[in-house]
């Protein structure tokens, strides 16, 4: 185990501006000191040492097609040289060309009329959805939402975001949601197969509709209360908890029977992430609304949007004017995103995710049998769990994990004669759960290479 590594003094000068200059609001240093990159490439970042290190987060999972693509690149490059800005009030053939396909890919996947409505990232896009949902409902503001479920931190979005800390400070300004527990199979009630308790926590939210008095509902009317449930199919910053494959087709059938609409959060899942465009496309589900953001640009630039039916969306609902960005469906995004589009459809992206997806989780499965102090690992696609316990394997361990995370900062690990860092993300209901997002570009030697490297950190944290 190496020393505290300390920062090169042109790095301790930028950290005293940093402190001096920038607001902490939209910081967190995990690491001390914290780290400053100098460039990017595949899977790599590297520092102002030009020390390398192994990226196994990828921004969020918003650069899925690695950092420094050299074909999403380009087409910002050529977009730069032709049309790089222009007022959001005229058009340009990227918005039209970009809404047509995703709007032509729901209708073939879900059988759904809908269009697509953009805005400047997930948490914008997300209060996009909240008035389409709103205006939808007769201005409902009451909405579902998962344990662990995250949608960001404006102010209508933390409104549904599980997590209290969010807006504390803040208070509510509309929305607000009820909470439903998740079907986190590892840490719910013993006994049960997964798919058996994704059937119970369908019925427990169903049993809110049984009576009037449940709150939710009134059943002289035929009405609830709540406008939506927001869902992300696979949890993000809760841990990439990955749910039993019937649980959201038995969901809808209740949302459907009392009038409530679905909107799916794929800002985390969308684009490729779990072998699918959508995450949701694996449960046999037709969402109402999609929200989507993050990897459209693969983080070149920020653009999201949302995908709605027809019936949600249409001019005569949705007039021009109920929403407004000035940098909404910019070209350099749009052109992006299109290209993007062209890229994956050129061979069987999802196939190539799902395989690598398949050797990369077989590998932690691996380290499962070697060290106890992993739970739990799962995974679909590229979105991979890692769960750090104690050694009864099941006590949640956030302390060991900070240490792995602090040990991979320090870029002192060493594979093949080769010296690396490694970048990991911490998610989950107790910050205990190593979430991997790796490139979807990553290579099997750099997925051999990733494995490697966290069994260094593993090691290291055995035995301090």
């Amino acid at each position: 185990m190496s020393d505290i590594r300390i920062a090169t003094a042109e790095d301790q000068v930028l950290l005293e501006k940093e402190a001096k200059y920038c607001s902490y609001g939209d910081t967190v240093h995990y690491i001390e000191p914290p780290r400053i990159f100098s460039r990017c490439e595949g899977s790599y970042v590297w520092d102002t040492e030009d020390q390398a290190y192994l990226d196994l987060q990828m921004w969020y999972s918003a650069v899925n097609f690695g950092y420094a693509n050299p074909r999403l690149n380009n087409a910002l490059k050529q977009q730069i040289d032709t049309l790089p800005q222009i007022a959001s009030q005229y058009l340009h053939k990227g918005k039209i060309e970009l809404s047509e396909m995703i709007a032509v890919d729901a209708k073939n996947k879900f059988g759904l009329d809908g269009r697509v409505h953009f805005n400047v990232g997930g948490s914008q896009s997300i209060e996009d959805s909240l008035k389409v949902v709103r205006n939808a409902s007769n201005g409902k503001s009451l909405m579902f939402a998962f344990e662990g479920g995250y949608h960001g931190r404006t102010l209508g979005a933390s409104s549904i975001t599980s997590s209290y800390r969010y807006r504390r400070r803040y208070g509510h300004f509309g929305e607000r949601a009820q909470f439903i527990p998740f079907p986190y199979h590892f840490r719910g009630p013993k006994g049960m197969t997964k798919e058996e308790y994704g059937s119970h926590c369908v019925q427990q939210f169903a049993r809110l509709f049984e009576t009037e008095y449940n709150g939710v509902w009134d059943p002289k009317v035929g009405s609830s209360e709540y406008a939506a449930f927001y869902v992300e199919p696979i949890q993000g910053t809760g841990g990439y908890v990955i749910p039993p494959m019937n649980f959201y087709s038995e969901l809808k059938q209740v949302l459907d029977q009392h009038g409530i609409l679905m909107v799916v959060d794929e800002i985390q899942m969308g684009f490729w992430r779990t072998g699918k465009l959508w995450s949701i496309e694996h449960f046999d589900v037709k969402p109402d609304v999609i929200v989507f953001g993050k990897a459209l640009t693969n983080g070149l630039n920020p653009l999201g949007g949302i995908w709605a039916r027809e019936e949600l969306i249409n001019p005569k609902i949705f007039p021009p004017g109920s929403t407004h960005s000035t940098f909404a469906s910019n070209p350099l995004g749009t052109a992006v995103g299109l290209e993007m589009f062209k890229m994956t459809s050129e061979v069987d992206y999802g196939a190539m995710v799902m395989a690598k997806g398949k050797y990369f989780l077989e590998g932690l499965q691996e380290l499962q049998k070697r060290f106890p102090i992993i739970g739990d690992v799962d995974g679909l696609g590229l979105a991979l769990r890692c769960e750090i316990c104690t050694a009864d394997g099941f006590t949640p361990d956030k302390a060991t994990l900070d240490y792995m995370v602090e040990e991979g900062m320090k870029g002192d690990m060493v594979v093949d004669g080769q010296k690396l860092g490694l970048i990991l993300d911490v998610g989950g209901y107790y910050k205990n759960v190593i979430t991997l997002a790796p490139s979807l570009e990553i290579s099997y030697p750099e997925i051999d290479l990733g494995l490697k490297l966290l069994e260094q950190l593993l090691n290291r944290a055995m035995k301090r």
